[in-house]
């Protein structure tokens, strides 16, 4: 069965840096173990095509393309994009203060959601790279498509699940999709109406529920305060 824009697929990915071999991303436990990453339960991965949840590379050769095992190669331009220099910047140590955290370089730190490494201290200023830390670089993806995910609910709940972060309470009624979200949610629940309609044909209601935990509310719309994070190479936008 050809896979298509929409469709949904199930997938296992490794991601290597092409010229070391570098492990900076998987979803699959035993390369993780090997390269002495794992942090958490693995799981495969669901996301529908051509809709910018996954690498745009990886997103784009595999349309046309039937479930199975892949090896993608791909140069920057279709992987992480180029470096940029406008993307190192300057920040006071003062920033860093107010948060009491000590910046030394080479450490990685979340600024309200973009992920930038410390690349020198000096008196008052920080200089940080917000840079990608695998752009400008040719990677590999090692792709096992799974499956393709026919079921209706199974769609729906991933996609809620990459929107939101989290699962949501939903129901499928014959012309429209409900969804149950904490007053602070609705706005940016609405900002997906077009969305749902265009990936399962059904108008989106939202129905507010009581009002849940702040840090549930900051995972969905990627407000972060600054804090010290792991090395984040894989970046998926809704477009």
């Amino acid at each position: 069965m050809v896979l298509k824009e929409k469709d949904f697929i199930e997938i296992e990915f490794t991601g290597r840096i092409k010229d070391t071999g570098e492990l900076f991303d998987s979803n699959i436990a035993k390369d993780l173990e090997i390269a002495g990453l794992q942090k958490q339960e693995t799981k495969p991965f669901i996301f529908s095509l051509g809709q910018g949840m996954f690498l745009q590379g990886v997103d784009e050769f595999l349309l046309g393309k039937e479930v199975g095992k892949y090896q993608i190669e791909l140069p920057p331009e279709k992987a992480f994009g180029p470096r940029q220099n406008n993307l190192i910047q300057l920040v006071p140590m003062k920033v860093f203060q107010q948060q009491k955290v000590n910046p030394l370089a080479g450490s990685m730190f979340n600024f309200d959601g973009r992920i930038g490494k410390i690349l020198s201290v000096s008196g008052g200023r920080v200089m940080v790279d917000f840079n990608n830390p695998i752009s400008g670089k040719a990677v590999i993806y090692d792709i096992n498509v799974l499956r393709k995910i026919e079921n209706l609910n199974d769609r729906i709940k991933s996609f809620i699940g990459f929107i939101f972060r989290r699962d949501l309470v939903f129901e499928v009624k014959p012309d429209k999709l409900v969804i149950e979200v904490e007053k602070a949610m609705v706005q940016f629940a609405e900002l997906f109406k077009d969305k749902f309609k265009d990936l399962f044909g059904l108008n989106l209601e939202i129905k507010e529920t009581v009002e849940q935990a702040k840090d549930a509310v900051e995972a969905a719309t990627g407000k972060e305060s600054l804090e010290q994070t792991e090395d984040i190479s894989k970046e998926g936008n809704i477009v």
